[in-house]
């Protein structure tokens, strides 16, 4: 069922809610969790669709923020707020609000949103585009538990996490993390597999891929040993390598879907490891609202303490060939391959 509200206030809205489930008979709200989703209008098709995904095994009232910012000036001082009210099949599992806001409404967003939320629920707040540099402090920010940005959809992606371990605030996290877990929990059954001391790693992956970078980081911090980032063709994270005193301990994926473990003393074997889809990532976030430590620890090494060259730390456009792997990708591809799941 959907309800379209135009020129409406917070209270209307909450009533638009009440009257969407006594409609489609079921007025008990079984929802577990607020989740705000902070978007523009290019990018709201897909991050409604991930949350919806998302909510099936997170029921939540799904906020979606839209901020539209009008080119006549007497539109621009006008505070408007607009809904599109979601409930039953509509809305997943759960209910969606999209919240379109205009003139001066922009510049109060929390006093939009904090009427809608869930009384007694946690509250994650997702920046879909746009992520402000300092999460915890953001006027959104500051109402969640959790909050979740995505350095690869910025101009800079690497330079992002430069940016993210300054301001960061138990609680952040990004879906470039979230990217590289399968990869981690590879990784880490392979050293337990093999008991050995490891001396040196290196992670290969595409140029300007922020989950390049945090696997290494990760590597380093957990490791303390040095670890060298290398560029490829991709697609997003291919090879990471571990030195050790028993011999080499290899994870290889060439084609995004499945990759080859080889390991001292065993026969290679073939293990999943595709690329995820953004709805997967966003279901990971949400199953933990506790600060994650090793987040924390891995984006705090620092990209700078990397051996080799560490992509994504030029502010100029390379001369090379795009084909070589060295010219950064534009903003508008960045945003559209973030869609799919970066790594």
């Amino acid at each position: 069922m959907k309800i379209d509200l135009t020129e409406t206030t917070a209270s209307k809205i909450n009533k638009a809610l009440v009257q969407g489930r006594r409609a489609i008979g079921t007025p008990a709200v079984g929802m577990v969790l607020t989740l705000v989703i902070v978007t523009d209008e290019e990018n709201a098709y897909d991050a409604l669709r991930a949350a919806d995904e998302a909510s099936r095994e997170h029921p939540s009232r799904t906020l979606v923020v839209i901020k539209r910012v009008s080119r006549s000036p007497r539109d621009r001082a006008k505070a408007r707020l607009d809904a599109d009210v979601r409930v039953g099949a509509d809305a997943g599992t759960g209910e969606t609000v999209i919240l379109r806001l205009y003139g001066e409404a922009i510049d109060h967003a929390q006093s939009v949103v904090l009427p809608l939320l869930l009384p007694d629920a946690p509250v994650v707040v997702w920046w879909a585009a746009d992520a402000p540099l300092d999460p915890a402090h953001d006027p959104l920010g500051a109402l969640a538990q959790r909050r979740v940005t995505d350095a690869y959809a910025a101009e800079c992606p690497v330079q992002e996490l430069t940016g993210r371990a300054e301001s960061y605030t138990p609680g952040d996290t990004d879906l470039s993390w979230a990217r590289i877990t399968p990869w981690r929990s590879m990784l880490a059954a392979a050293l337990d597999q093999a008991p050995c001391t490891v001396t040196s790693a290196e992670v290969e992956g595409e140029e300007f891929n922020p989950s390049c970078e945090l696997l290494a980081m990760w590597l380093a911090s957990r490791l303390n040993v040095p670890v060298k980032r290398t560029v490829s063709a991709g697609p997003g994270l291919t090879s990471v390598r571990m030195e050790s005193d028993g011999g080499p301990i290899v994870l290889d994926r060439v084609d995004g879907s499945v990759a080859t473990l080889s390991m001292p003393g065993q026969p290679d074997r073939a293990v999943a490891l595709k690329r995820r889809e953004t709805s997967e990532l966003l279901a990971e976030e949400l199953r933990r609202l506790d600060p994650d430590d090793i987040y924390a620890s891995a984006l705090k090494f620092g990209v700078e303490r990397l051996g080799g060259a560490p992509s994504g730390q030029q502010t100029a456009p390379s001369e090379e060939p795009a084909a070589a792997g060295s010219a950064p990708a534009k903003p508008a591809a960045k945003k559209a391959a973030a869609k799919k799941g970066a790594k």
